[in-house]
């Protein structure tokens, strides 16, 4: 009756992220000299390009696929292919040789890409490549945005109540930028050429806590998709001239700001000393019963967690989460120096933040990590860790090449950002 009703803890044995090379290199004066050249653009969408890049927050050490790194790029299938290949396989070749463990204990294989879903599947990938059980439990998911990764952990934490204690889940996600460059002209649409970028990751959980680094203590999902303007402020379409790319409305902003709000109160119930939910209740119904023109109380979430990984979508969307959590620049430090140094990877941003946290030697035992990401659709995810194991050796991994030249002052564009980032 215990373990009907209880659920079994999930913990994270570890994770690896995928470690690009020089060769894919794209810094931001190749973005520019291309936009400035390539025969697709005008002169209008050259500029917006220009003022795009300036206020990204984005680096000159970002990478992109082989095929993007042309004047005119040539995104075939076969290209897709290779750079979920060349991000996944690397990521799991090092998640392997970091916990050692045979690939047949593998039970459960979840992957994601949210923009690309060929035929065999990801999922199918990654079973021939490492010779996977072939009565492993198998789940492939596409179409879901930023916030799948988080999504698919919570998956597989559901997945595991179900198996034998002990049984094993491998979770991979990428988002494949080769087959969704846009070609077009249309602003909304151009930004995904800018700020997305090449990178990917791969976490081994189980419910037995040997060699765990990590227990997952909640994952909140909040889901707005049935409201017809958070539908498709994210939406992959035609433009006028017939050129697909991902669509990112001018009702994004707005959208963005109230579905994190609902999830963060939701998941700060859980976790918030108690005089921090009554302050918050307190807030509210000044406001709501007497209409008090007061501004709402923001509970101090640093009583709570000690480390934030926010989704590096763009320098907006840090601003927007920091702002709302009331975090200090150095909580959110990490997620302005994943978008620096790797530009916007989807998912997997959120374990890129986590490794420069260990790559800086900031994770004690015990230390809670708060996560969030967001979808399309739209969708906000978080997830909240606590550490059990910190890692012996934080410099093995994405950062290991460049951490001692981090943080880095990031130069802020000063005038208003335009309504379309």
């Amino acid at each position: 009756m215990y373990r009907f009703r209880h659920q079994r803890p999930v913990y994270l044995i570890d994770y690896a992220c995928f470690r690009p090379i020089s060769k894919y290199r794209y810094p931001k004066a190749t973005v520019l000299e291309h936009a400035l050249l390539a025969p697709f653009y005008d002169v209008s969408s050259a500029q917006f390009i220009e003022r795009i890049l300036e206020r990204s927050g984005l680096g000159d050490e970002t990478n992109a696929p082989a095929s993007v790194l042309y004047l005119l790029p040539y995104g075939s299938i076969d290209d897709a292919r290779d750079e979920v290949e060349i991000v996944l396989f690397s990521a799991v070749d090092d998640l392997l040789s970091k916990t050692r463990i045979n690939t047949d204990a593998v039970d459960i294989l979840i992957a994601n890409c949210g923009a690309f879903s060929p035929t065999p599947a990801i999922a199918d990938m990654i079973i021939n490549k490492y010779k996977l059980r072939n009565d492993i439990r198998v789940i492939n998911l596409s179409g879901m945005g930023c916030g799948a990764g988080l999504i698919s952990l919570g998956l597989a934490r559901d997945l595991l109540q179900r198996m034998r204690w002990g049984s094993k889940a491998l979770v991979v996600s990428t988002e494949t930028t080769t087959p969704n460059f846009y070609v077009g002209k249309k602003r909304s649409m151009l930004l995904t050429n800018i700020l997305f970028r090449m990178g990917g990751f791969a976490a081994l959980v189980s419910t037995s806590r040997t060699k765990a680094r990590f227990r997952l203590m909640k994952v909140v999902r909040i889901l707005t998709s049935a409201q017809d303007m958070s539908y498709r402020c994210v939406y992959q379409e035609d433009d006028d001239e017939g050129h697909r790319g991902v669509n990112l409305s001018k009702d994004l902003t707005s959208v963005a700001g109230d579905t994190p709000r609902l999830n963060i109160i939701t998941t700060g119930r859980h976790f918030l000393p108690t005089i921090y939910k009554f302050k918050y209740l307190f807030s509210i119904t000044l406001t709501k019963m007497f209409n008090a023109k007061i501004s709402s109380y923001t509970p101090n979430f640093c009583m709570a967690f000690e480390h934030f990984c926010i989704h590096a979508g763009g320098s907006a969307v840090i601003d927007s989460v920091q702002k709302g959590l009331n975090l200090s620049n150095k909580l959110a430090e990490p997620s302005r120096m994943t978008l620096h140094r790797f530009g916007n990877q989807s998912a997997a941003s959120v374990w890129y933040e986590l490794a420069y946290i260990e790559a800086k030697g900031q994770m004690q035992q015990g230390d809670k990590v708060f996560m969030i990401g967001f979808g399309a659709r739209y969708e906000c995810t978080t997830a909240v860790w606590l550490c059990v194991e910190p890692s012996l050796s934080g410099t093995d991994g994405p950062w290991a090449e460049c951490i001692h030249r981090y943080p880095v002052d990031v130069a802020r564009a000063a005038s208003k950002p335009n309504s379309n980032s």
